[in-house]
Order: structure tokens, then sequence, then C-alpha cells
């Protein structure tokens, strides 16, 4: 592995000191520690007293040492009865840290962000729409349920693709880069960060139309065949427990089922969907009879939105590779691997040590599009990332078209900042190496014992002294009031945005103080 090999000697005292600054927790300031009680209890420390107190020592004259403040003393020392002294420890008293009073709407206008205002629009518009056609007054629908239903779950599938993602970033990068003011630039990111609301909106809306599509077949079941209705049921039961399963609570409790139940059952259904479309479509109810012709299934709509359905989930997997990657392991929290060619900025990558099973994403750093490497920083916090440092691998499977995050959009704008904390300086030194006109904070706890030599040459490599704060919380003594440190930094930068990599507890501090200071940040987003 040349020189990047893996580093297993690692100092005795780091394995169980790293700060929780590596694990995302947003810890507080330094405590301040106030001194023992100044209490004499022996004879020796009396003899030491009275040797101190000559007639020419500021005590004798009346002053304390070091100070100017009058005190009063003895010309003689006198002997302390110290037998029914008792040394008392004074608590230590934890500094008063007041916070800046957030406001109601500052708070909820952070919690009904753009992805809820987009999951609640496409939910509500949906629902008029299934209500206006139980009524019938939505003619379309009487004679189109299908391509209600799979027009909403393309829609769903196209706002997670990497290609049609790439493609919206470009559109707005080259198309409002040069000539759009702040406003627009900003609106267009906040659309781009939230496509999220619209999967889940037109995921739950989708399976929503389809439940009603099942019931209206069911209703005129004696005209319909069964095996139609057969494949309507089955078709549902799938697509529901795909939509279920992606749920928050399922998601983030149960990681693995998540994936197991979104990913395989979504397939299933979509090859359901394919058998559903073409017996819904080829069985005429009028005659009772299949038709054979192929004219009226390929003028369906149904038709070509499966087909369109189908090829914007396989491309992603079509990429798929495995590849070769060295890791270098600079502390037991913390695994580098590095990657054969360069990236641009903003971008992330899935990986796994299977094909098809169990994929985590992380930020990509890389130097630019012609850069020989790209890294990635991988910490500690589950099973999977666990075996990276005690099993490290020399092949993983990753897909080649990388998706992009919100930080692909910085190359729209002219100036700004990207604050990030511990690990998420793998989604944020990018934007900051391939661009001179980003500033960088990092805030975490001794950086470079670890991350390693690697990620602190890169960035002492590309970042100039004045472009950067590198905010060691160990040697420093505590975390800085971040928010204060991102208004000096905005006025004296001059930055007409803000990008925030960290955990949920230090972005809803920085994302609130921005909003309320009047800076533009985005932060990290949960789906919800």
């Amino acid at each position: 592995m040349s020189s990047f090999q893996q580093v297993h000697s690692i100092d005795s005292c780091s394995q169980g000191s790293l700060d929780d600054a590596e694990k995302g927790i947003y810890d507080s300031t330094l405590e301040s520690v106030a001194p023992p009680p100044f209490v004499y209890t022996s004879q020796r420390r009396e003899a030491q007293l009275s040797r101190l107190q000559s007639p020419t020592s500021p005590v004798h004259e009346g002053i304390t040492p070091c100070t100017s403040v009058p005190e009063l003393s003895l010309p003689q020392p006198i002997k302390l009865n110290t037998s029914h002294i008792e040394v008392v420890e004074e608590p230590v008293k934890k500094p008063v840290t007041i916070k800046a009073k957030i406001s109601r709407w500052i708070l909820f206008e952070l919690w009904f962000n753009v992805y809820r205002r987009f999951f609640t629009f496409v939910v509500l518009l949906n629902l008029v729409g299934i209500i206006l056609a139980a009524l019938g007054r939505f003619k379309y629908a009487e004679n189109h349920l299908g391509a209600l239903v799979l027009g909403n779950l393309l829609c769903a599938i196209l706002m997670r693709n990497e290609l049609f993602v790439r493609f919206l970033y470009l559109l707005a990068i080259y198309g409002l880069r040069d000539w759009a003011p702040l406003r627009i630039k900003l609106a267009a990111t906040s659309v781009l960060q939230h496509l999220g609301g619209v999967h889940s909106g037109c995921a739950l809306s989708g399976a929503a139309w389809l439940i009603y599509k099942i019931v209206d077949i069911i209703r005129y079941r004696a005209v319909q065949h069964p095996a139609v209705i057969a494949s309507g049921i089955v078709t549902n039961v799938f697509i529901i427990i795909s939509v279920l399963s992606a749920f928050p609570w399922v998601r983030n409790t149960y990681h693995n089922v998540f994936e197991k139940h979104h990913r395989f059952i979504g397939w299933l259904g979509l090859a359901m969907t394919w058998v559903f479309v073409i017996m819904s479509n080829t069985y005429d109810i009028k005659l009772g009879q299949w038709r054979t012709d192929t004219h009226s299934l390929l003028s369906a709509q149904e038709l070509w939105f499966a087909v369109f359905m189908t090829v914007f989930v396989l491309i992603p997997w079509v990429t798929l590779r495995e590849v070769s990657v060295e890791v270098e392991i600079p502390s037991p929290k913390v695994a580098i691997l590095r990657f054969e060619r360069g990236m641009q900025q903003g971008l992330l990558g899935r990986i796994s040590r299977t094909s098809i099973m169990e994929y985590h994403a992380f930020g990509i750093i890389s130097e630019g599009r012609k850069a020989t490497h790209h890294y990635m920083i991988c910490g500690v916090q589950g099973d999977f990332t666990k075996n990276l440092v005690v099993h490290p691998p020399k092949t993983v499977w990753t897909r080649q078209l990388k998706f992009a995050g919100v930080g692909h959009a910085s190359a729209m704008y002219k100036r700004g900042i990207r604050i990030c904390t511990g690990t998420g300086i793998g989604a944020a030194l990018s934007t900051c190496i391939q661009s001179p006109d980003w500033f960088l904070i990092w805030i975490g706890s001794d950086q470079e014992r670890t991350f390693g030599p690697t990620i602190t040459g890169l960035i002492k490599k590309h970042i100039e002294p004045e472009r950067m704060i590198l905010w060691d919380s160990k040697k420093r003594g505590g975390r800085p009031d971040s928010v204060q440190l991102l208004k000096d930094t905005w006025k004296s930068f001059g930055a007409e945005v803000i990008f925030i990599t960290s955990n949920m507890q230090g972005n809803d501090e920085m994302m609130q103080g921005c909003r309320a200071a009047g800076l533009h940040a985005f932060g990290t987003l949960w789906d919800f």
C-alpha cells in the first residue's frame, strides 16, 4: 500500500481520551476549576509561614504578593491550633452560559422547512384529487387512475436518482451562477436540498392512489378478471410495505430492516407493477376477454410510466463496481479510505462490502477532477464503520455515479463559509480545497492525531492560514461560541452563504443563531 499504510501504533493515552467532538457530541466549553482552600494543618506548614513572614516581606508591609490591595497582617507569626480544622473541598462552579433566546417564529420556520412544505403540498394536492375522484368530479382520474399512481411513484424515484439530481444541480449552477440575484440562488439551493420532501410526498400519494384504484376494481369485480384483481392487490401490498419501511422511526431505529424492505420489496413492487399494468390494459372488461393486439398496451400512459421508472431505478446499479481501496487508521475512531481518480466538490459516495446490501454514504474529499485519488472519512458509529477499522477491506463495492449533496451548490456563490464538526470535514473539505472563495471552520478535538497526516496534509497544502479556522477543543479547553465565530467570519470574509455539517444539536444551535442574526445558512438535513 506504499506510503498510505494503516497506522496501528497509536499513542496509548489517545485510546480512551478521544474527545466527544469526534463522536459528533456538541460538548460544552471548558469548566473552570476553583483552587483548593488555603488551609494549614501541619507544624511544617506553620514553620514555612513564619519564614515567609519576614519584616521585609510584602505581607509584613500590609500588601498581598502580586497585588496592591492592603491586607491586615501580624508582625509576628502566632501558633495556630489546627486540631479542629477540617479541609473542606469547595464545589466546582460551572460557568454560566447565557444563550440568546430564539423567537418561536424562527423555531417554527426551521421546523416547517422546505422539506415539510413540499411534503405537505404534494400530499394535500393528491388528497384533493382523490376526494374529487371519489365525488365523480375528476374526469381524468376516472380513465387514468393507473397513470396517477405511477406518475407519483415515478416522481418519487426521480427525486432520489443520482443522475436526475445531478442534472438539476447542473442546471442551477450554470443557469444561475453568473446573473441571478442572491435571493434566487438561495431559493434554488433550498429546493435542491429538500427534494426529499417531494420524494416522500409522492411515494405516499402514489400508495394512496393505488389503494383507491384497487378499491375501484373490487367494486366492479363482477366484470373484472380475478387475475387483474389479484395482481393489483399484491402490487398494493408491496408498495405499502416499501413506503411504511421508510418512515423515520423505522429507518432510524432499524436501518437494516429499512434497507431490506425499502429496496427489495420496492423492487418486487416494481416487478408486480409491470404485471398489473400489462394485465389491466390487455383485459377488455366490456367484452370480458383478453386483447391480443399491442396497440392498446403501447398507447397506455401507465406502460411508459413503468418504463421510465425501471430505467431510473436501474441507472445507478449499472454503474456498480468493486474497486480497490487503501485504508489508513490514524485513530481507533476513524478510518480514511483512499480510492482512485479525482472528483468534483460537494459529492457523496455510497460504499458496501457486498454488492447489493448495507450501503452507507460518506462525503468525498478530492483535490479536483484531475486528481489521482479521492478520500472518504468514516467515523466509527455502527457495526459497518467499526469493521472498517477492525478489519480493513482491500476492496469495496460502490456506484461510480456519485450523488450531489447540498455542498455541490456552493459553486453558485461568490464567497461562503463551510463550517463542520468532527468527521463532518469529509463533506466540507473539498469545497474549500477546490475554491479559494470558501472559508473553512473545522471544530474538533486533536484533529491531527485523530484524523492523521493525510487529511491535515491536504488542508495545509491547499488552504491558506487566513482562509481557515481549525478549532482544537482539546488544546483550547472547549468548544467555541460557534454562532459568534460565524458572525465574525461572515463580516471579515464577506460571505454570502454558510453551509453547516454537524450533529443534530450543533446544527440546530448554529441554524437558529444564523437565522436570528440574518445570516443565510443551510444545515445538515435529516429526512423526516
